[in-house]
């Protein structure tokens, strides 16, 4: 449910989820991005019928047709060549992919890249360059597989954790591309650096701006009690789900809401085998996850927004512009429409400073097609240090940790005193 309203760029500013003994009941608060009051008849009605069609069988392709209006295609392909990369974060690394995919005649249709604590994931869709349509060819796609595995294997050092991963199309088995990224970036165990403030007490929660998470127990109604406290910010929910749902975790109650710049979650959860969280070793590791989470969206640096001309090599063009100009990437999305090419990219310095405005300029000539300098992204401070850092592309760790006192209020107490009253109100939902 939370990714159908997520795909259609809605603003989710409070929920409220419960599903015990066979019954559910979530409510959702939405808004455009605008903060105004959907009214489109067109859109509302493609929301009910793909959280039906979702709970039965997935979303047709038939059901865009009542939205007047695109849903973007990046979220999920079905008919595209899939490559997944995961590794160490390293200078040029996607500006080599892109152009080793050139090389081999691979048309990149839609492409995603994060980066988080010195590691990089991206997922990048491609088509045949000359022919169109995905490659399907048990040879050329292992062709392409090798190369691209010898240039990430040239960028990492022995033991090092890496993965290149080429797939054609299969029907009925695509994952949501943002959270197939949260998925590799899990699996390269970008959420081990997570560590936190020093701060402690309410006082102090209710005015920090880092990410907050306390684990409890709540032994009479049987669940591990989640509260997280960080900047809101779009998708915060979807993202935090996501991880519950890939370590394993069942939500039976939530209660979101957002004020001002800040959100609070609260999560009532049970380990899909029934059990809770017991060891300190266990919710150690659930809160490392969902400050990486939360936190591995979060772009740094200038944002750059580009509208070109598609054309084949055009990530390759546009990430050799970056290279060469000193500029790093640390977080791009791409994506094509017909003869259009429309993308965002996150640059800093090749230290991880703001990048030179004079640079800017100069990749701007190079690039041509319309390109807009956003200021940098929210929460973002640029480095004064005259020291760089190691890392290329990633260089700022998440700020949040685990508070041993609770919370002076629950958002949960509250949603406890009115479930009751309000599952009385509703009669039996017929399918």
């Amino acid at each position: 449910m939370v990714q159908v309203l997520t795909d259609l760029d809605l603003v989710i500013s409070k929920s409220y989820i419960s599903s015990d003994g066979g019954w559910f009941m979530d409510v959702f608060h939405v808004t455009d991005q605008l903060g105004n009051k959907l009214t489109d008849e067109s859109l509302i009605l493609y929301i009910q019928q793909a959280l039906c069609a979702n709970r039965r069988r997935g979303v047709s392709k038939e059901l865009p047709t009542c939205l007047h209006r695109e849903v973007r295609p990046r979220h999920v392909s079905t008919e595209h060549t899939t490559l997944e990369m995961a590794g160490t974060d390293r200078p040029g690394l996607l500006s080599e992919i892109s152009a080793v995919l050139f090389e081999l005649e691979c048309h990149v249709t839609a492409a995603l890249a994060w980066t988080h604590n010195t590691r990089a994931a991206s997922i990048i869709y491609i088509e045949d360059g000359f022919r169109g349509g995905p490659i399907t060819d048990p040879k050329r796609l292992a062709h392409v597989q090798e190369q691209l595995e010898n240039v990430v294997e040239a960028r990492h050092g022995m033991g090092e954790r890496r993965s290149v991963r080429l797939t054609a199309p299969a029907p009925g088995q695509q994952t949501h591309t943002e959270r197939r990224l949260h998925q590799l970036m899990y699996a390269n165990i970008d959420y081990e650096p997570c560590q936190g403030c020093n701060g402690g007490g309410a006082a102090h929660r209710n005015n920090c701006t880092k990410t907050h998470v306390f684990i409890e127990s709540c032994e009479e109604k049987g669940y591990s009690v989640v509260n997280v406290r960080s900047r809101d910010r779009p998708k915060l929910l979807f993202d935090t789900l996501c991880a519950l749902t890939d370590m394993q975790y069942v939500v039976f109650h939530a209660v979101v809401s957002s004020k001002g710049a800040m959100a609070d979650q609260e999560y009532f959860i049970r380990q899909k085998d029934g059990c809770t969280l017991e060891t300190d070793s266990e919710r150690h590791k659930l809160t490392q996850c969902l400050i990486a989470a939360i936190e591995r969206r979060v772009s740094h640096g200038l944002r750059l927004d580009i509208r070109t001309h598609n054309r084949m090599g055009l990530l390759s063009d546009l990430t050799r512009a970056f290279r060469e100009n000193g500029l790093s990437i640390s977080s791009a999305e791409i994506g094509t429409n017909g003869d259009r090419a429309v993308g965002s990219f996150y640059v800093t310095d090749a230290s991880g400073y703001e990048a030179n405005p004079q640079v800017i300029e100069q990749v701007k000539k190079e690039i041509g097609g319309s390109i807009v300098v956003v200021n940098k992204s929210p929460g973002w401070t640029p480095k004064t240090s005259k020291t760089p850092s190691v890392a290329s592309l990633s260089r700022t760790s998440s700020g949040s940790s685990i508070h041993e006192d609770k919370p002076r209020f629950s958002l949960g107490s509250l949603f406890w005193s009115q479930l009751e009253r309000l599952s009385n109100n509703f009669s039996s939902i017929r399918s």
